[in-house]
């Protein structure tokens, strides 16, 4: 049993490899780097969207986390619809996937290699990324709390009144809660991901897929309020209508903590295992919903 469980293994980490590999290949992919990173590090400039009077003092490092945050979330949503939305439509093209499946690869190895390729790509950007803002905050964190020095010296501040106002500085830039956000980020870009997968499974066109997947995260985001306002005439339907889409649909509103965390707030450590288990659940569920449709295809 161990064996098999590793074979298993072995398998989907040979694929994921492939995937990622080919997907990194992929020059579209190229531009979407490209424009994240500048966008990143545009934030070492004095930009007309740092020198506003709502960006003065410990607010630029608010719009820097907002900068960085956004485009980390535009980059690994586009990311994460498009490079699978690509993969089965494109091994069909190039008939790998007929090769894969006669040596023979069960057919879950394949889906769950190919879902992995496309994480383990949207993991490493992110990690680049996030050294990326964290330079940023540092270098600009302590450009803050230089000036901020002076102007407190000048102005003849009490010394107490210097270290409530650095410690709000450093709440503002690089923390644990600000790494958790990327995680939140991250955790997100899986299920998504996961939910291409899954209408590609059964979708013949790429656009198709692309379209649906993205509506469904839009869905998502808007769920929970759009259920609050239509059943607010019934509790007992209200809880039975919400779990069964919320089954189905997840419910994007919960990482909504991310836009604290660019406040300066702390993201509690639970709220994040919330959302790393509710990650896992999705992604597996879709997973596994995605191999039932996919076995049962003749290729």
């Amino acid at each position: 049993m161990k064996g098999y469980q590793s074979s298993h293994l072995y398998r989907i980490s040979v694929i994921a490899r492939h995937t990622f590999t080919q997907l990194v290949r992929m020059k579209v992919f190229y531009f979407l780097a490209v424009f994240a990173v500048i966008a990143l590090a545009s934030n070492f400039f004095d930009l007309p969207q740092h020198e506003t009077p709502e960006s003065l003092g410990i607010n630029v490092l608010r719009s820097i986390k907002s900068w960085s945050i956004g485009t980390m979330t535009l980059f690994s949503v586009v990311l994460s619809v498009v490079a699978t939305a690509l993969l089965l439509p494109k091994d069909v093209e190039d008939r790998t996937l007929y090769t894969v499946l006669a040596k023979p690869v069960p057919r879950f190895d394949y889906l769950a290699g190919k879902l992995g390729g496309v994480l383990l790509l949207i993991f490493s950007s992110l990690v680049l990324m996030d050294i990326l803002m964290t330079a940023v905050l540092h270098v600009r964190s302590g450009i803050v709390m230089n000036q901020q020095m002076e102007l407190a010296t000048a102005q003849g501040w009490p010394q107490d009144a210097i270290n409530a106002m650095l410690n709000d500085t450093v709440a503002q830039g690089v923390t644990w809660s600000l790494q958790g956000a990327v995680i939140a980020i991250f955790i997100r870009s899986a299920i998504i991901a996961s939910i291409a997968l899954l209408v590609s499974t059964f979708s013949t066109s790429t656009l198709f897929t692309t379209i649906v997947s993205f509506l469904i995260y839009f869905i998502g985001n808007f769920q929970a309020d759009a259920l609050d306002a239509f059943l607010k005439t019934s509790e007992t339907l209200q809880k039975v209508v919400t779990g069964l889409v919320s089954l189905i649909l997840p419910n994007f509103q919960l990482f909504n903590v991310i836009d604290a965390v660019i406040e300066g707030q702390i993201m509690p450590l639970m709220v994040l295992v919330k959302l790393v288990l509710l990650g896992l659940f999705y992604a597996g569920f879709y997973t596994l919903a995605s191999w039932f449709i996919f076995s049962d295809k003749e290729f």
